[in-house]
């Protein structure tokens, strides 16, 4: 025990079934909580003691949530981050209260399983006590749970670790978070190198340095990344591109823990921790002989394989959120990635990764036309239907998306009646969730004609 109090969650909410569903599942997963049924009693708790999240309804006996929550940021100097419960009517009202700061919001009904996973991924300390838990870096998926898991480990020890997986899908991400587990007050360097974007003659250089007048053109000495990395970390990104005499010369700098620059003939001692990724198969490249064995065993003393981004869909949306808010803060703007829009992005097969997941939301950032960022601002192709004036509808951007709000609302409606306006079915035969299908009633003013 290290004397620390657990951090707590502080549960808002009056529905006692409700309550006691959740207090439960809580416990069974160790999670600190204290339950209020009304807003003014969490309030007061909340001044009183430091929470490490609030997770409250929007309805409430005595003032809504978002009166909770216009309190807490007028009466604590650091409320604590705050995630809504809210049902259909409330969807608008949970919406504002993301511009206004709060982290998130969850729709009823909703699965305990996604709400721990959106606990876990804003208040990871939650969870088995705070201090042996790891912060989600590299994702919520239970994969890349086991990699952070497995970087984590091995930052206290300096062996070669090798990260391989497909283009994009976050191989420095790793390699950063290892080198900041290592070094987690940032005192040591992290340098970085594409071994394919150089020839080989400038990669030598880069890799090694070279003195003033090693050959034409060289009018300073210049470092290589070997000793600007010394006491850090090497990250030697597509280390599989390397040619072979190079290959054969960085198996001699990390054998010896030396390197000579071009011109020099004095050794200079380097100290670095050598991460190397790579999307090829070096197994098969060394069959086929076009990888050095005694490289490959080298850089290969932690193997860390990524899976794809395809393969683990939880981390699509909460990778998603981070972009938004990443591209928010550099350009002091304030874009929302609404539920339909994270369906869409869950959908997608990502061949490029969490690369092309952050070019979408950037592109959908940059080009949308609201705050809320749907399918259509993330890349969504338009939904046309064939037949007499479709080819006039599509005159203009404008005229195009009228046309498709009206081919949706015809195709829901149409939906809603043949299944008797029964939401489950409807929903399932659309191939949406019942979440989606009550926002596009309300976004098209749909509703039974009780007559």
């Amino acid at each position: 025990m290290n004397g620390r109090a657990q951090p707590r969650l502080c549960l808002v909410e009056d529905d006692p079934i409700m309550g006691e569903s959740l207090m439960h599942r809580f416990a069974l997963e160790g999670i600190a909580c204290d339950w209020y049924r009304e807003a003014g009693a969490a309030l007061a708790a909340v001044e009183g003691q430091g929470y490490a999240l609030v997770l409250s309804d929007i309805r409430l006996p005595d003032m809504s949530g978002e009166g909770l929550y216009q309190a807490l940021l007028e009466r604590c100097q650091a409320p604590p981050p705050i995630l809504f419960i809210t049902g259909y009517g409330t969807i608008d009202q949970a919406v504002r209260l993301l511009k206004l700061g709060a982290r998130d919001y969850l729709t009823k009904p909703f699965d305990l399983d996604e709400l721990l996973d959106r606990l876990r991924a804003l208040a990871p300390a939650l969870f088995g006590g705070g201090a042996e838990v790891l912060v989600p870096v590299l994702g919520i998926s239970p994969p890349m749970r086991r990699v952070q898991d497995l970087l984590a480990r091995v930052a206290g020890h300096t062996v070669g670790v090798l990260i391989t997986g497909e283009s994009g899908v976050g191989k420095e991400y790793a390699a950063r978070y290892l080198h900041d587990s290592a070094d987690p007050q940032g005192r040591t360097p992290f340098v970085a190198v594409n071994c394919a974007a150089l020839p080989e003659h400038l990669l030598e250089a880069e890799l090694f340095g070279y003195e003033r007048g090693a050959f034409t053109g060289a009018v300073r000495t210049h470092r290589g990344v070997f000793e600007r990395a010394d006491g850090g970390t090497l990250f030697l990104d597509e280390v599989g591109e390397m040619p072979p005499a190079m290959q054969a010369k960085l198996l001699r700098a990390i054998q010896e823990r030396t390197v000579m620059r071009l011109g020099s003939e004095r050794p200079v001692r380097v100290n670095v921790r050598l991460v190397c990724a790579t999307n090829r198969d070096l197994r098969k490249m060394v069959e086929e002989g076009s990888f050095r064995e005694d490289l490959f065993y080298r850089i290969n003393v932690i193997h860390v394989p990524l899976p794809p981004l395809r393969e683990r869909r939880e981390d699509i949306a909460w990778f998603a959120h981070r972009f938004v808010e990443e591209y928010n803060q550099a350009h002091g703007v304030r874009h929302l990635l609404g539920p339909a829009g994270e369906r869409f992005l869950q959908e997608q097969p990502w061949p490029g990764n969490l690369r092309e997941l952050r070019h979408a939301i950037d592109r959908g950032c940059i080009l949308g036309e609201g705050d809320l960022l749907g399918p259509l601002e993330l890349g969504a192709a338009p939904w046309t239907a064939e037949g007499e004036g479709g080819a006039e509808a599509a005159g203009s951007a404008e005229d195009l998306r009228t046309y498709l709000e009206q081919c949706e609302r015809r195709l829901i409606e149409e939906t809603l009646e043949s299944h008797e306006w029964r939401i489950a079915d409807s929903a399932a035969a659309l191939g949406i969730s019942r979440k989606n299908l009550w926002e596009k009633m309300r976004k098209h003013d749909l509703q039974r004609d009780e007559e």
